[in-house]
């Protein structure tokens, strides 16, 4: 793990919370407004933010890690590419099990699709644009 690599974690991990903000904190905001009987308590899930982070921090580690290991030096598609296998692994799933769990309108879950493939799509680019080998 060499300097860019930590250079990459921090800035997937920047872009993640950005395009969190902008996906969840704006895009969806009305929608979990008008769903908020089945959410936990906004002051309770602010009071739990800290949650969020840890596990963003995780799966960016995680993500920017594994990426390394098959790292052929191919530019940003390698990353693209990447993330969209990733979306397949665990964006994708993630969303149709939490439509299957949780009462939540089909719109909703097709969002949360769409934002999963844009946030590991660009997490991948970023990632890629970063990291080289020493």
């Amino acid at each position: 793990m060499n300097k860019r690599f930590w250079v990459a974690v921090v800035a997937c991990f920047v872009v993640a919370q950005l395009i969190g903000f902008l996906a969840h904190g704006v895009w969806l905001n009305p929608v979990y407004e008008s769903l908020a009987s089945i959410w936990r308590p906004k002051a309770e899930m602010d009071q739990l933010f800290w949650v969020m982070l840890v596990s963003s921090a995780i799966s960016t580690f995680a993500f920017c890690f594994i990426f390394t290991k098959g790292y052929e030096g191919k530019g940003v598609m390698e990353g693209v590419r990447y993330g969209l296998w990733v979306t397949l692994l665990v964006g994708i799933p993630s969303v149709l099990d939490q439509f299957w769990i949780y009462p939540i309108p089909v719109d909703l879950a097709a969002k949360w699709a769409v934002v999963n493939v844009a946030y590991w799509v660009i997490l991948g680019a970023v990632l890629a644009a970063i990291y080289k080998r020493d």
